[in-house]
């Protein structure tokens, strides 16, 4: 029997049993003191996660964490579909630990190392300016652009340039770069670090499309889906499996004045549209290289202990390890950043971690990934040998949703010890 919960805004109907909606792939768990760490351990980690759950902010997570190569949490909780805010069925679908999930922003971490793999190839440098590839683009402000400044947030290109732009605008590719080709900017040569929520993949993609000559789905299908034994994992996702995809809700409060319109300036649309939006067919079948990859956690657990093992999963090298070494390597000190409004640092297209807390949890200088609207986390952390994949279908902007992520992050960099620890 589910009952709600009484309590501000749009929240998922909680049951009374939370075991009856959790689901642990039993078989791929290892013994947590095989790869040094302790059952109450990760028991703590699971607790903060059905924590989170019973805020009621989270229709449905899943989570994937490998420790040394093996994998210690493979686990979900709540409904794909059916269980949330305005939207209660009479058979709602469980999410499972391999139900494919929009990874939003998290996909921008997937994009910029497809970008470093073309480096790798040859195919491109990053520290050419985008004009080389895109000539319309070096124009305007922009003629001394380059990848790495897109990839790092610092061609001055955080937002869409329109005053209300469509919400379809995102499946026009073409309008897209025609748009980002003909804006003016005063700041196109790295001197200010600003979120590109969306603009950026539109030029990284375009680039990749005219140096390889192949559209980005059978690009990524070639360059880490198949390698890493991945059944989704690429931009959009086919329509034949759009029904095994988690549907997403805007829970929570809505977000108030200023923020609301921060966040609107970021993403180009409000905030609580975002949700409805992703669940639409065309944004399913689009291809937005900074917003729209579907994966399950394993997938994307598993690409980043490829990350992690120095381009290498299971016994295929994906990428050189100095790829790897380039992909992480910060491009500037801990800053504010003018779209996020917090400090943060970032590598060549990568979210970095911190000393005290960051991103990743707590103590974890050398940790690298992306969030996806704000609560998707995918991260490796080479102190710890650690690589998660945490995904969830609540879109939320509520305050109450940040001690409950920040408790996750905490309880696994506080149960997953460094190595030089165990």
């Amino acid at each position: 029997m589910l009952s709600k919960i009484k309590t501000l805004g749009q929240m998922t109907p909680i049951p009374k049993d939370i075991d009856s909606v959790v689901t642990i792939d039993t078989k791929s768990e290892c013994n947590p003191e095989e790869v040094g760490l302790t059952q109450n351990g990760v028991d703590a980690i699971w607790k903060s996660i059905e924590d989170f759950y019973r805020t009621g902010l989270q229709p449905g997570m899943s989570i994937v964490i490998r420790r040394k190569g093996k994998v210690v949490l493979k686990r979900a909780i709540g409904h794909a579909r059916g269980n949330g805010p305005n939207h209660i069925s009479l058979n709602p679908s469980l999410m499972q630990p391999d139900t494919p999930v929009c990874l939003f922003s998290a996909s921008k971490g997937v994009t910029a190392v497809l970008m470093h793999k073309l480096e790798e190839d040859g195919l491109l440098n990053l520290d050419d300016k985008v004009g080389k590839y895109i000539p319309e683009f070096g124009v305007n402000g922009k003629e001394n652009t380059t990848l790495r400044h897109v990839l790092s947030h610092r061609a001055g290109l955080n937002s869409i340039p329109l005053p209300d732009p469509d919400p379809r605008l995102l499946y026009q590719w073409n309008t897209m770069n025609d748009l980002l080709a003909a804006v003016s900017t005063k700041k196109g040569t790295g001197q200010e670090q600003a979120y590109h929520a969306i603009t950026g993949g539109y030029i990284l993609g375009e680039i990749a499309r005219r140096v390889t000559g192949k559209e980005l789905r059978p690009l990524m299908q070639e360059v880490f889906s198949a390698p890493l034994g991945c059944k989704f994992f690429n931009y959009g996702i086919e329509e034949s499996a759009h029904h095994e995809t988690a549907l997403n809700y805007s829970t929570g409060v809505p977000l108030p004045y200023p923020l609301s319109l921060v966040a609107k300036r970021a993403l180009g649309i409000e905030f609580e549209k975002i949700a409805p939006i992703s669940n639409t067919p065309a944004f399913m079948s689009a291809i937005i290289p900074a917003g729209n990859m579907y994966s399950t956690a394993d997938e994307l657990c598993r690409f980043y202990e490829m990350m992690l093992n120095e381009g290498e999963f299971e016994g295929k090298q994906i990428l050189k390890p100095e790829t790897v070494r380039k992909a992480v390597k910060p491009v500037g000190k801990l800053k504010l950043d003018r779209t996020l409004l917090i400090p943060i640092r970032y590598s060549s297209g990568l979210m970095l971690g911190e000393s005290l807390f960051s991103l990743f949890g707590a103590k974890a200088p050398k940790a690298y990934g992306h969030l996806g609207l704000i609560n998707i986390v995918s991260w490796a952390d080479p102190d710890r040998d650690i690589s998660v994949g945490f995904l969830n279908s609540g879109k939320s902007l509520d305050p109450r949703s940040f001690p409950a992520l920040g408790k996750i992050l905490w309880s696994i960099t506080n149960y997953c010890p460094p190595n030089k620890a165990i």
